[in-house]
C-alpha cells in the first residue's frame, strides 16, 4: 500500500480526502466511495498502487481521440476500481470489482516498467483508461512524470469527477483527456451513475484552461439522454468553453445492469452530430458507426476532408503543421 496523495487529517481518526468531487469523509477502518482508498489509523492508503489490472497496444482512436497525435499507438493501463457505478459500464468486470466483488486485484507492475513497456512497442503516448483514472491517481501521477521524462505523452480517459485540487497537479505532465460527458441531466448523474454534473463541466473548463488538450464523449442512450433539447444544451455548452473541442457522440448497445434500453440508432447519431454542427462545433464525430462519414476529420472553414478514418484505423492524413493542406487554416489537436 502507499500512502495517498490529497488528503487532511480530521477530528477522531477521520480524513477527508480531496482526489474526487465526491470529497469523502471517511472514517478509520473505512473506504471512499471508490472502494480503493482506506483511512488506516488516520492515514490514507491507496489499495491500488501498482495494481496493473489492463494493458494494451491500442490505437489512438479507439480512447476516442481523433486530435491527438493520430495514427499512433497508445500503452493503455488500469487499476481496478471507480468513483461513478454507471448502470451501463462497459469495463464494469474491472471498474466495479472492489464493489460488486469486494475484491482488488491486479499484478505488481511499476511506474517504470509502464514506459519501459510503452517505449518497447513504440507507443507515442500512455492512456490511462478502461477504469477510471482519478481513483489510480498516484500510480498514474508517478508513472506520467516518468513519462514525460522519456519524451512520451500522457492522457486521460475520464469521467470528469476529480478536483481542482488534483487537475492543477497533474497537468504540468497530462497532455490530453477525453471526458465522458455522460448527459446534461442532474438526475441522470445521479440515477445512472451516482454523482453530479456539475463537478464534470467544472472540470472540462479547467482542463481547457490549464492547456491540456479536451475531447468530450457523449455515449447517446434511447429515452435517457437522446433529446434535441439536451443534445443541443451539452453542445452549447461545450461552444461555450471552446468551438474547437471535439466532440464524440456514440451509439449505446445494451450491457452490465442497462440491458432494457435499446442500441442507438445511426440515425439518432447523425442527427446528434448534426445539432453539435449547428451550435458552432467544428468538429463532431459519430462513434460506434464504423464507416459512417462523421469518423473523418474536415477543416471547418474550407470544409475538405482532411482524415479519413474507419473505425480505428486512419486511412489519409492530409493536416500539413497543423494546417488545412488546402487553404491553411489551423485544425486545433496534438499532431506532434
Amino acid at each position: 500500500m502507499k500512502e495517498a496523495y490529497l488528503y487532511e487529517k480530521q477530528s477522531e481518526g477521520k480524513v477527508r480526502c480531496f482526489l474526487c468531487s465526491h470529497r469523502c469523509l471517511i472514517a478509520d477502518g473505512k473506504r471512499g466511495v471508490c472502494c480503493v482508498r482506506e483511512n488506516k489509523a488516520g492515514i490514507l492508503y491507496t489499495l491500488v498502487y501498482e495494481k496493473l489490472i489492463s494493458a494494451n497496444v491500442d490505437p489512438i482512436e479507439k480512447k476516442p481521440f481523433f486530435h491527438f497525435l493520430p495514427g499512433s499507438k497508445a500503452f493503455s493501463v488500469a487499476a481496478p476500481g471507480c468513483n461513478f457505478r454507471c448502470l451501463h459500464c462497459q469495463n464494469h468486470e474491472i471498474s466495479q470489482l472492489p464493489r460488486d466483488k469486494e475484491s482488488i486485484v491486479g499484478e505488481k507492475v511499476s511506474a517504470e516498467e509502464i514506459v519501459s513497456m510503452a517505449l518497447k512497442y513504440n507507443c507515442a503516448s500512455i492512456s490511462y483508461t478502461y477504469t477510471e483514472p482519478t481513483i489510480f491517481f498516484e500510480y498514474a501521477y508517478d508513472t506520467a512524470a516518468i513519462a514525460r521524462q522519456k519524451g512520451i505523452k500522457n492522457n486521460f480517459v475520464t469521467n470528469g469527477y476529480m478536483t481542482a485540487e488534483a487537475l492543477d497537479m497533474i497537468a504540468p505532465n497530462l497532455d490530453g483527456a477525453n471526458v465522458d460527458l455522460k448527459s446534461f441531466s442532474e438526475e441522470f448523474y445521479k440515477k445512472i451513475c451516482g454523482a453530479q454534473l456539475k463537478p464534470v463541466l467544472e472540470s472540462i473548463t479547467r482542463m481547457h484552461d490549464l492547456g491540456i488538450w479536451v475531447e468530450v464523449t457523449t455515449l447517446i442512450i434511447p429515452t435517457l439522454n437522446d433529446a434535441e433539447d439536451e443534445l443541443r444544451e451539452i453542445a452549447r455548452f461545450l461552444f461555450s468553453v471552446s468551438p474547437e473541442i471535439p466532440w464524440h457522440v456514440s451509439a449505446f448497445y445494451p450491457t452490465y445492469r442497462l440491458l432494457d434500453k435499446p442500441p442507438t440508432s445511426p440515425e439518432i447519431i447523425r442527427r446528434a452530430r448534426e445539432i453539435g454542427l449547428e451550435e458552432g462545433l467544428r468538429y463532431v464525430y459519430s462513434g460506434n458507426i464504423p464507416g459512417d462519414e462523421g469518423e473523418n476529420t474536415s477543416c471547418y472553414h474550407c470544409k475538405k476532408v482532411l482524415l479519413k478514418r474507419r473505425g480505428y484505423q486512419v486511412a489519409e492524413n492530409s493536416i500539413t503543421e497543423g494546417k488545412c493542406s488546402h487553404c491553411g487554416t489551423p485544425i486545433e489537436g496534438v499532431w506532434h
